[in-house]
């Protein structure tokens, strides 16, 4: 019979084996525990008593806030299906006129935030806007009451701006996975007497399902994480209760209940997706990998297909571009007598570091469960980079909890020593916002690096051990310089997400402290839009490299049978974003 000690002792002896305590183990841990620290403070304070504020919602807003929030996200969800997959179906499998210039063209509304696009549409659909000033004038209208025309501050209206800048992460992935697929198992369909369409719906859709929902799941991310967009539409999801229930009702406690309902719209998303398809399994088979020849379209077919390609590239990203262009050009000497570089240097600043924080930081957790972490610090890696999976607002409320309590033990000990005031430290620089970030966008980091090192072989690390060199020593020589294309692309996605991000700068910044971000929200949302539109393009067009990037990245990456390993631990041309969301 085996006693209790023994039994202790073999868990020990276990435990032993998949953990190998070292400085990269014991880094990595400090780093995903440092991490996960936000989301641990949102769950004891959700937890600890909200005063009858939760009640009071009970009995008010919430069931519209659960009511809105998945209107916006079932409508969001379902525009992004159809026209990322669709674009991608097209684009992929056929030969059309411009078919080259969509290929990349279609991602470029993914540089334009919502929350931007929105305050553009508004300026131009709006009852004063040129639009209607147009209808009246063309058919001698004289007021609202003569004719309908639809509202674009509305839920309606909110779903069709995200829909049209978020679109791209679906067609990202979807193109990506159609391009990996062999013409031999379309082949094999089309000999079973399967014809065209009837082939993509039953061979090539089902193989791309995976990485369809991963683009369908990273758009619902971001349109729960959205602020600007449903502030200025007046649509009230739980992100914007989070706000009013924290900033108006003065309730951190019934904030971070709100914010763990709405992470539990994330959770309950994926979790569904993976339990239809639980005993789905699609495979490719053989090594030898042919292309697929793109199906030509000629004559009307053609044209409607470069119409279908070109409407989205028109309505997500040259119109709204077109409009901040002009307005800049107009008003440029009233901008740049303004506060716009000063702005632009705050987020260029905060945007540089937390990239470079979050790129040192992925690899060290990456790295170290690499080398001797085992399952534990894999999984706390795991843990700490679902961070990009929750709300901005929701992770602003983790991360001011335990800096504010740090403040005040510092201030504390500072006035112990001096007698004087250290003053709010964390909360009141920069630092609360780096560290939000960090939390953030951590995901994206450490996905790509996780991604990277598993397609190479420990072969490589054997190969530096035997010739004398540390674990620092071969990740410098040896794993750095095969994946800094990674790294970099990585970097420049947070960095480009750092410069859009609204709702946590708008919570963790400074006193008088703005970004491009906050500052195009603040004029914007007052009507002032021109006056903003220099801020406004200056986001945009940080947005614009990492488009051509990811496209590269497709166009570039190995097919399928070009893997001789068929463990590798990712998908070829699979961006950053897409790893984390895996």
């Amino acid at each position: 019979m085996v006693t209790a000690t023994e039994s202790f002792r073999s868990a020990g002896r276990t435990l032993r084996r998949g953990f190998h305590l070292d400085l990269w183990t014991a880094g990595a841990a400090l780093i995903a525990a440092v991490v996960a620290a936000p989301l641990f403070f949102v769950l004891l304070m959700a937890l600890s008593p909200s005063g009858g504020i939760w009640e009071h919602l009970l009995a008010t807003v919430l069931a519209r806030y659960v009511r809105t929030t998945l209107s916006l996200m079932l409508g969001v969800g379902l525009g992004t299906l159809f026209i990322g997959t669709a674009a991608a179906w097209l684009v992929s499998l056929h030969q059309f006129p411009g078919r080259r210039l969509f290929e990349w063209a279609l991602l470029l509304p993914m540089a334009m935030p919502a929350y931007i696009i929105a305050y553009v549409y508004t300026d131009l659909l709006e009852y004063a806007g040129p639009a209607q000033v147009f209808l009246r004038t063309l058919f001698g209208w004289t007021s609202g009451r003569d004719y309908w025309f639809p509202e674009i501050r509305s839920l309606g209206g909110a779903i069709a701006m995200m829909t049209l800048v978020l679109y791209p992460y679906v067609y990202l992935l979807a193109r990506a996975a159609f391009a990996e697929q062999s013409l031999s198992l379309l082949e094999a369909s089309r000999t079973l007497g399967c014809g065209p369409w009837r082939s993509f719906l039953t061979v090539a859709l089902p193989m791309a399902r995976p990485a369809i929902v991963v683009g369908v799941s990273l758009a619902l991310m971001e349109t729960l994480n959205d602020y600007g967009t449903v502030d200025f539409f007046a649509v009230q999801t739980f992100t914007l209760g989070i706000f009013d229930v924290w900033l108006n009702m003065n309730s951190v406690s019934g904030a971070a209940q709100l914010a763990l309902v709405a992470l539990a719209f994330v959770l309950a998303l994926i979790g569904t997706e993976r339990w239809a398809r639980r005993n789905q399994r699609f495979y490719q088979t053989g090594s030898k990998y042919r292309a697929v020849s793109r199906q030509p379209l000629q004559g009307k077919r053609g044209l409607l297909a470069s119409a279908a390609c070109f409407v989205p590239i028109l309505l997500g990203f040259l119109l709204p571009a077109g409009v901040l262009l002009r307005y800049a050009l107009r008003y440029s000497d009233q901008i740049f007598s303004g506060n716009y570089l000063a702005y632009a240097r705050n987020s260029l600043l905060l945007s540089a570091v937390s990239a470079v924080a979050a790129v040192a930081a992925g690899l060290f957790m990456a790295y170290g469960a690499r080398v001797g972490g085992g399952k534990a610090v894999r999984a706390a890696a795991q843990f700490a980079s679902t961070g990009y999976a929750v709300p901005g607002a929701v992770l602003a409320i983790g991360v001011l909890i335990p800096l504010s309590r740090l403040d005040a033990a510092l201030d504390a000990l500072w006035r112990g020593m001096t007698g004087a005031s250290a003053g709010y430290l964390l909360t009141g620089s920069i630092t609360a916002v780096v560290y939000g970030y960090l939390v953030r966008f951590l995901a994206l980091s450490h996905g790509a690096s996780r991604a990277s090192l598993a397609k190479i072989t420990p072969g490589m690390e054997g190969v530096a051990r035997t010739l004398g060199h540390g674990p620092l020593r071969t990740l410098l020589g040896v794993h750095l310089p095969l994946i800094r294309g990674s790294l970099l692309a990585a970097g420049i996605l947070v960095f480009v997400d750092g410069m859009k991000e609204l709702p946590m700068t708008l919570i963790l910044r400074p006193f008088n402290y703005e970004t491009l971000a906050t500052y195009v929200h603040q004029y914007a949302s007052r009507g002032l839009l021109e006056e903003s539109a220099l801020g406004a393009l200056t986001i945009v067009a940080s947005g614009i490299l990492p488009v051509i990037l990811l496209s590269a990245t497709i166009r570039s990456a190995p097919r399928s049978g070009d893997f001789g390993d068929p463990t590798r631990g990712s998908v070829p041309g699979t961006p950053p974003q897409a790893e984390a969301a895996r």
